[in-house]
């Protein structure tokens, strides 16, 4: 039987003192206090962190890979919401993740997907209805009903939303919820309707407020919605009613560090050692009853040995009384994955991309999405573009790109909008990760670029691609990165290390053609997902998500 001597930090007694853990199979047999001489190692016991909203396929890596990363930085479980696949695969989907993460080296906990498709505004690979949500929350495996982001629906007691809360209800499942901005009295009768959680909080005032109501608030630090900074003092001010997400993390984030660098850094901000730490432990594992262990006897052995209470270097990560990742390396060997996909076949020309000026020959207005940095809110902002021979050309001298949405599903002509934010003056980005339905997003200076990018990304069935394209130097126009991602459309069959070299080299490449935006891949998978405002696009159009209605690029003649 394994036993551990170190100091250990009790989160119920909030306490740190000298024990004893002894492990036999998967469970803790005893837990025993000792002198405070006594004889210890010089870590730190502790129960494991929990990500409280993530989706695994953001990570591009299946639930086993994900794991085999997530474990290395003291991670015993999440709380996942398997909707992106469900987008694009529907039941089958979730039945993919599901038999992925009974394989995985720890917990991770799906909900079903409430939203499937998101909106009634796009184009989605499958849909999950009312019926069918209440039948797979029958599935002990399945614990919650995930994050409802139809608020309007819920406002207006839509049936098939009232339908799906009322399942979970009788399923004794909480229900997530998804509001960004929503404040006073509707954020009252959101609530109300029995949603108990929110991870879209992005000020500090519409946090309170939420938590004066009852909501959980869960911290979101991902790769491009980053909230930390702006509600870190909510865990000071409300600590029992806070946990701890990344919601989507990226391979090179994930890599680096998970809900560890969340802890630590908010204990630099001075906040209470074992609020932060119940936040980032044990409130997820009461709210959604998970499985995981909280380090009691009679628990299963679920935690972590850390060198400190600072930084929270992890030296071993044990789960179901395994030891599982040491000294930041998985004990856990890469597995491939299957690659079940949904994509049809297409090759776009140039001209699939015009958008006309109509008879305009002087210069024309038009609305156009402005994308901010660190945010999945974006800004409705007015451009001026001269016709170039009929034609509303991008403007990279400008920053007024154009943004594409290509069905991958159906045969439709793309959808075309204007963008400002993202800096490219030159070339594309493409990619196959465009929250919620994943259609084949890109943006770029030229249509040429455009039309490259996306061929590329539909010729792999699925993938992030970069094209260059630079009038200095001709010699680099063939130049092309990809990262395919036969899941899908979402996920790699790689291990994690090689996914995550390549997405940084993606990364890299559009740096190089002129954009600064810490993710942009990550930001542009954003600029389809049309319950965020203010203004998306979908492969239907341009939606303005503050009066849920599609809206004319072309705002004046």
């Amino acid at each position: 039987m394994p036993v551990l001597r170190h100091q250990l930090v009790d989160l119920h007694a909030r306490r740190i003192y000298p024990a004893q853990v002894t492990v036999n199979g998967e469970r803790i047999v005893c837990v025993e206090e000792l002198a405070q001489d006594a004889p210890v190692g010089s870590g730190f016991i502790m129960p494991g962190f929990i990500d409280a909203h993530v989706h695994v396929e953001s990570s591009m890596l299946p639930p086993r890979e994900f794991a085999r990363v997530a474990v290395r930085h003291g991670t015993v479980a999440t709380v996942s919401d398997p909707h992106e696949i469900a987008n694009v695969l529907g039941e089958q989907g979730v039945a993919y993740m599901l038999e992925e993460a009974a394989q995985a080296c720890m917990t991770i906990a799906f909900g079903v997907p409430s939203c499937v498709p998101a909106t009634a505004f796009e184009t989605s690979g499958g849909a999950l209805d009312a019926a069918t949500v209440a039948r797979m929350l029958e599935d002990p495996r399945l614990g919650y009903l995930a994050e409802m982001m139809n608020w309007p629906g819920v406002l207006a007691g839509d049936g098939e939303v009232v339908a799906k809360i009322a399942a979970a209800k009788r399923a004794g499942k909480p229900v997530d919820g998804h509001a960004p901005g929503l404040r006073g009295d509707d954020a009252a009768r959101y609530v109300a309707a029995g949603i108990s959680t929110d991870h879209e909080c992005f000020t500090l005032d519409e946090a309170r407020d939420k938590a004066r109501l009852g909501m959980r608030i869960l911290l979101r630090e991902g790769s491009a919605a980053r909230n930390l900074e702006a509600l870190w003092p909510i865990v000071r001010e409300w600590p029992e009613r806070v946990m701890f997400s990344t919601d989507d993390a990226h391979p090179d984030d994930l890599l680096r560090g998970h809900i560890d660098r969340v802890v630590a850094r908010c204990v630099a901000h001075g906040l209470e050692l074992f609020d932060v730490l119940r936040a980032a432990c044990v409130h997820p594992v009461e709210h959604y009853r998970l499985p995981t262990g909280l380090l009691r006897a009679g628990d299963r052995a679920d935690f972590a040995v850390v060198d400190d209470l600072t930084n929270f270097r992890v030296r071993e990560t044990w789960v179901a009384g395994k030891i599982v990742a040491r000294n930041g390396e998985a004990l856990v060997a890469y597995s491939a994955a299957a690659t079940p996909n949904r994509f049809r076949a297409a090759t776009f020309a140039a001209n699939d991309f015009v958008m006309e000026a109509g008879v305009a020959s002087a210069p024309v207005q038009v609305r156009a999405i402005a994308a901010h940095d660190g945010q999945l809110v974006t800004s409705e902002v007015l451009a001026t573009i001269s016709p170039t021979a009929g034609v509303l050309e991008p403007d990279p001298a400008s920053d007024t790109l154009l943004l594409a949405v290509c069905n991958r599903y159906l045969e439709a002509p793309p959808a075309l909008a204007f963008i400002r934010g993202f800096g490219l003056r030159a070339g594309a980005i493409a990619t196959s990760v465009a929250h919620d339905s994943h259609q084949v997003i890109a943006v770029g200076a030229s249509r040429a670029a455009i039309t490259r990018a996306v061929n590329a990304v539909f010729a792999a069935r699925g993938g992030l691609a970069v094209v260059i394209d630079d009038a200095s130097d001709p010699s680099r126009n063939d130049l092309r990165e990809l990262l395919p991602l036969p899941i899908a459309g979402l996920m790699s069959d790689r291990p994690a290390e090689e996914v995550a070299a390549i997405y940084e080299r993606l990364t890299s490449r559009a740096r190089e053609m002129g954009s600064q935006l810490r993710a942009p891949f990550m930001t542009l998978s954003f600029m389809a997902l049309l319950v965020i405002p203010e203004l998306k696009l979908s492969d239907r159009g341009l939606f303005d998500a503050r009066a849920f209605r599609f809206v004319s690029s072309v705002v004046k003649v």
